[in-house]
């Protein structure tokens, strides 16, 4: 059976925007769209609606909201299948739930305290912290669209562990299918202890760190399939603030995120965690069971 794409609305503008993105993103992989709308509420309680719900907030339902995305979406890719479906319960779990049976699962980011996209949402921290697929967070200052060749990028965050070859394998596909290169990014950090008072010569101690991080991040692309072209950069400097000045001009930032059997703690590094809640250009979380 082929697993839908999973898009989470909860009537704010936000989640439209993203229910825009998914349905470009349907259109690219050839899947079907889910449109899903979780709450315990049956109206929606919210204080900033899309400008398609045009009712006031108390008159909403929850079937308006799940059907002014599925419009947008078909509106949008009319030949992208689009079904909807509302779950009385909360999202974070109604959410995580759907992410067993999805190909991938896109989620607005939400402001706090009235400032707009600076800070993310619960609901989008706990998806992407406990799905069993990857989520797409839609950061920054996308233009609601994942079409081919935007900004001409597709960049991946590689770690100095052994690499995760889920997240490789999403970002290479996902540059595949929008005909960008992917730019694989590995951050390396020369410990001070070694920078100073070294028997080798000035500067060695750092060329040993860069080319170490050169080999770790050639060996994480060896499988990178044919007909995709690849950028490797070694950059010094703290990962998390590497990989958010690489969305700068980014269509999409690809990072892992391993999940451990028996926790149930939010499973999302710290550099993960980072570029979500800062990151300029979608963030997508690809988690890795072990």
């Amino acid at each position: 059976m082929e697993l839908p794409l999973v898009v989470g609305v909860d009537g704010s503008e936000p989640s439209l925007r993203a229910a825009d993105w998914a349905a470009d993103e349907a259109a690219l992989r050839g899947l079907p769209l889910r449109v899903v709308y979780a709450s315990l509420w049956e109206r929606y309680e919210g204080t900033s609606l899309g400008e398609d719900l045009s009712k006031p907030s108390e008159q909403v339902m929850a079937e308006d909201i799940v059907e002014a995305a599925a419009h947008r979406a078909h509106s949008r890719q009319p030949d992208v299948k689009v079904t909807t479906d509302v779950l009385p319960e909360e999202p974070e779990y109604a959410l995580v739930r759907e992410s067993r049976t999805a190909a991938a699962m896109v989620v607005g980011s939400r402001g706090r305290s009235g400032l707009a996209e600076a800070l993310l949402g619960s609901v989008s921290v706990t998806v992407a912290g406990h799905a069993h697929c990857p989520v797409v967070v839609l950061r920054g200052s996308h233009d609601n669209r994942a079409a081919p060749g935007r900004r001409g990028r597709i960049v991946l965050g590689i770690g100095d562990k052994p690499a995760d070859a889920a997240a490789v394998r999403f970002a290479a596909e996902e540059a595949r299918r929008r005909g960008v290169r992917l730019e694989a990014v590995l951050a390396w950090r020369c410990p001070a202890h070694e920078s100073t008072g070294h028997p080798l010569p000035a500067g060695e101690p750092a060329r040993l760190h860069e080319e170490q991080a050169a080999e770790v991040l050639e060996a994480a692309l060896r499988d990178i399939p044919a007909g995709v072209e690849v950028h490797r950069r070694t950059v010094e400097g703290h990962a998390r603030q590497v990989l958010l000045d690489a969305s700068a001009d980014a269509d999409l930032l690809v990072v892992g995120a391993r999940r451990r059997e028996g926790h149930y703690g939010l499973q999302l590094g710290r550099v993960a965690h980072a570029v979500l809640h800062h990151s300029a250009c979608p963030v997508a979380v690809v988690p890795r069971r072990e």
